[in-house]
């Protein structure tokens, strides 16, 4: 999957390559997310934010027209990210569950949070369900309805 990562500090970059085991395709970009740096986002599938990112209804369109289909944030919270517009552009959104990250701070925070999020790849790469991370039900009730009518042939 060819993914970028958005407003990542210098102490993520280790622990996201570990997780990642050179799997994803990831930019990483130091720059948050806004309507002037959602171009990097150009011919990839998954975008990847944390909280202080610009994950508005205006950059989720610019996002979807770049060809984004995934959102992966960096963190339990979804509030940053408008759920609304990315289910109508039939982006699917995940988030870290809570029990993956409680008690941890420093390095072992930014390692769980990497795992975490290179999880969220993974699946959404062999097509399966995230379970308690998947927080865009709406978007992939969409999704399934959506295939589901092209593949009768509707």
């Amino acid at each position: 999957m060819k993914v970028v990562a958005y407003s990542i500090r210098s102490a993520e970059k280790e622990p996201l390559a570990i997780a990642n085991h050179k799997k994803h395709d990831i930019t990483l970009i130091s720059n948050s997310l806004s309507a002037e740096t959602a171009f990097y986002a150009e011919g990839k599938d998954a975008a990847v934010v944390f909280t202080d990112d610009d994950v508005s209804a205006e950059v989720v369109h610019q996002l979807a027209d770049l060809g984004i289909r995934y959102i992966a944030t960096r963190s339990v919270t979804c509030d940053h990210i408008d759920s609304e517009a990315a289910a109508g552009r039939f982006i699917r959104i995940a988030n870290v569950p809570e029990s993956s990250i409680a008690g941890l701070d420093g390095e072992a925070l930014s390692m769980a949070l990497a795992i975490e999020t290179i999880n969220n790849l993974d699946n959404w790469q062999g097509k399966k369900c995230l379970g308690n991370a998947c927080v865009c039900s709406r978007a992939c009730d969409q999704i399934k309805d959506q295939q589901s009518v092209h593949s009768h042939g509707h």
